[in-house]
């Protein structure tokens, strides 16, 4: 059950994701070129998602003490801005600025098998590969 409430969950967003336009990388180029063709529409795609979480937030926090189909909330546990979030957030905006492809906008369009989106997946499991090698090395787990 708890796969298939996670498979549900990610087919829904990706109906959003697809419904939004959110996977049309022109969408998203035209966002960040405020001196051209800029495109305010994904601000109201964010925010209606950002509204639509803090509702649901508020409202499982509220009425659940645990999810179905786990254990326990798996909520970040640090509030901490440090070098490796900054680092990784700028990062995922200069590939989402230079691609017009984030990853839950470039997941749904695998479907179409378009070239440059196979590419872009296969360039971010390489540097999530390469992010968890770093870190690994870099940050080695205390024993």
């Amino acid at each position: 059950m708890k796969n298939l409430s996670a498979l549900l969950a990610g087919l829904v967003f990706g109906c959003g994701i697809i419904l939004s336009g959110m996977c049309n990388p022109a969408k998203i180029i035209n966002f960040f070129d405020i001196a051209g063709s800029f495109d305010p529409s994904l601000i109201f795609v964010m925010g209606g998602g950002l509204l639509t979480a803090m509702a649901g937030y508020a409202l499982i926090f509220r009425k659940m003490m645990q999810p179905l189909y786990d254990s326990k909330f798996n909520l970040p546990l640090s509030k901490q801005i440090d070098a490796p979030l900054v680092a990784g957030s700028a990062l995922f905006g200069v590939g989402w600025g230079i691609s017009g492809f984030c990853p839950g906008g470039a997941i749904p369009v695998l479907a179409v098998g378009e070239s440059r989106v196979v590419i872009f997946v296969g360039a971010l499991c390489a540097g999530l590969v390469v992010a968890k090698v770093s870190r690994d090395f870099l940050l080695p787990q205390k024993a």
